[in-house]
């Protein structure tokens, strides 16, 4: 079917709901409307499902997550019956989770209730939970898999479906192409099954989840602890803001239980809200966010400002300058700079690296044969600090499930997994997560900078510290929307433009292109090439005889193509000259 037939059967099958031919109805004069809402099937990208919330089948709502869900089932009973106790497996069950999104409950309800028509087991905590929370669940249950509904940091008008495997991470695209093969077996929505709520709770399908868990997962997160005692100024004030979503309740009490004294909380964005009414976007990577922090931080004189994203697996990061905390005199007539920094998650991630590794060998716990794993766009300033310390860096594509599923890998060979992260602020710790986690994050930072401010820095002064020992690294990121399906077409043939020639950038040669899509690196000088051992993917990086680089990729969960842009010097100076220069170059050929 086209999208208009696709339309009409929706709008006259009585299987939908009142309501929903109703809404489809009321866009029946517009024509690019109905045909972006059925031209397609919402599909699985970096992060499993996502879309805005409406009806359609380009849309999230409750059919959309009914098939998937039915797909999901059929997948993980397959997978059951490969094993000689299939019953038992399927009884492991499902964890799900959710955030304070617009229809969150009634998308995981939802599914939960199609898993349990398909005599799956599900626990469903009781309320809004961060993401990292589900991931530490699947694997403290033992669980076949779990789901989270969630769009992460998108605007409010959108709402997401991930999956996670019995590791707790999020399934890597092989397994994602063996649900999607059954998702897409599905063709007629009432044949999905789903079962009555208060049936599957008399049968024990349907169970809920809640504080016990909670106390076990902070559990895990208190034993991360590097430097205690008088070791660290816990007397340090700290402003925190959940942005209205699932960190609240565990950041403050991580914070709490660790022993700072003075955390402050954004009042007016405790509460959960689906709208985010008091930011322009919920995403704590852009300083707009932290406005009402500043505002707070001021008032309290706080040391840094942390915010975390609605599902809590993302934090940002503000610290204060260091011209303001440290009583340096400024000549008259001149004006003070900002009092905060919002640091990016490449800053944020150059700091944790530098102090979890500097604090483990000083302490003796630094292990001989230590990794950490970033992603393909993550600054490489981390890696020259880690080789310092004798510990290997490995680079994943884009997406930390491919960070956790990298990291599992080499545990599995005996190595040890030290840290996690990637620019978009995402950052993790430890054996019992397998995703990014705020509240992790949120304890080590906090962590971090009590332990400077004991030592009279703080961390902006810290970070031009590694800058002069390491070099300055500049670091940019740009976000270019095209939506719809001629926004598709605009972004894959800017891709093919860009591989056919790259944008001549004076004085900056390009030595090494890296195509993830064919899986082979050109070096330009040597004219030959090499394999990537990675897996395929519509990505392309450019870097320059300097080891300065810059990287082009389609968003996989929103209709946008992203640049990634990194470039290093002796100076801070110099560095933002070359970026400068890259930038204007790249984005006109982006714009042609």
């Amino acid at each position: 079917m086209n999208h208009f037939e696709k339309y009409q059967f929706w709008l006259k099958n009585k299987y939908f709901s009142k309501e929903t031919r109703e809404e489809l109805s009321a866009i029946s004069d517009n024509e690019e409307e109905i045909k972006d809402r059925f031209y397609k099937d919402l599909e699985f990208g970096t992060g499993g499902l996502r879309g805005k919330i409406a009806m359609g089948t380009n849309r999230i709502n409750i059919y959309t997550i009914s098939r998937v869900t039915q797909g999901l089932a059929d997948y993980l009973k397959q997978k059951a019956a490969k094993s000689e106790n299939a019953a038992n497996d399927l009884g492991r069950g499902v964890v799900i989770a959710h955030d304070c999104r617009h229809k969150s409950r009634e998308f995981a309800e939802t599914a939960a209730l199609v898993l349990n028509a398909n005599q799956i087991k599900t626990f469903l905590f009781e309320d809004i939970r961060p993401t990292p929370e589900l991931s530490f669940t699947v694997k403290y249950l033992q669980a076949m898999g779990g789901i989270v509904i969630t769009a992460s940091h998108n605007p409010p008008e959108y709402n997401g479906y991930k999956v996670y495997g019995p590791d707790g991470g999020q399934i890597i695209p092989d397994v994602a192409e063996e649900v999607i093969f059954y998702v897409n077996r599905v063709k007629d929505y009432s044949h999905i099954k789903k079962m009555n709520k208060n049936v599957a709770v008399k049968e024990g399908l349907f169970n809920i989840i809640g504080k016990a868990i909670d106390r076990i997962y902070l559990k895990k997160v208190k034993e991360l602890t590097i430097r205690d005692g008088d070791e660290i100024d816990k007397s340090i004030p700290i402003v925190y803001t959940p942005i209205h979503g699932a960190g609240n309740v565990p950041v403050r009490q991580i914070l709490k239980e660790r022993g700072f004294k003075n955390v402050y909380v954004v009042k007016e964005q405790v509460n959960p809200d689906p709208d985010f009414s008091t930011v322009e976007s919920p995403n704590p990577e852009y300083p707009e966010s932290f406005e009402l922090a500043m505002k707070l931080g001021k008032k309290v004189d706080a040391e840094i400002l942390i915010a975390t994203d609605p599902d809590s697996d993302r934090i940002g990061l503000a610290v204060r300058n260091s011209a303001t905390s440290s009583d340096e005199l400024l000549q008259k007539g001149s004006k003070l700079k900002e009092e905060f920094i919002v640091l990016s998650g490449n800053q944020v991630g150059v700091l944790l690296v530098h102090y979890i590794l500097s604090s483990k060998k000083e302490l003796g716990q630094l292990p001989d044969n230590g990794f950490i794993v970033k992603t393909i766009v993550t600054s490489d300033m981390s890696r020259i600090i880690a080789g310092n310390y004798g510990i290997k860096t490995y680079d994943t594509l884009t997406g930390f499930k491919h960070i956790c599923h990298e990291a599992r890998i080499l545990e599995e060979e005996g190595l040890s997994f030290l840290f996690g992260y990637e620019e978009s602020i995402g950052y993790v710790a430890g054996h019992f997560v397998r995703d990014k986690d705020a509240v992790i994050s949120s304890m080590l930072i906090a962590e971090m900078a009590a332990y400077y401010q004991r030592k009279g820095q703080n961390l902006q002064q810290v970070l031009n510290e590694l800058y002069k020992k390491y070099g300055y690294y500049e670091d940019s990121q740009h976000s270019i929307y095209m939506e719809g399906v001629e926004g598709t077409k605009k972004i894959n043939a800017i891709m093919e433009i860009f591989r056919k020639e790259l944008p001549v950038i004076p004085d900056m040669e390009v030595v090494r292109i890296e195509d993830y899509k064919t899986g082979e690196a050109l070096m330009l000088n040597e004219g030959k090439s090499e394999l990537l051992n990675f897996p395929r993917s519509n990505v392309l990086k450019s870097i320059f005889a300097d080891g300065s680089w810059y990287v082009l990729r389609p968003s996989g969960t929103e209709p946008k193509i992203k640049l990634y842009l990194s470039f290093h010097a002796a100076s801070k100076k110099e560095a933002k000259r070359k970026m400068k220069k890259a930038e204007k170059a790249i984005l006109e050929k982006i714009n042609l």
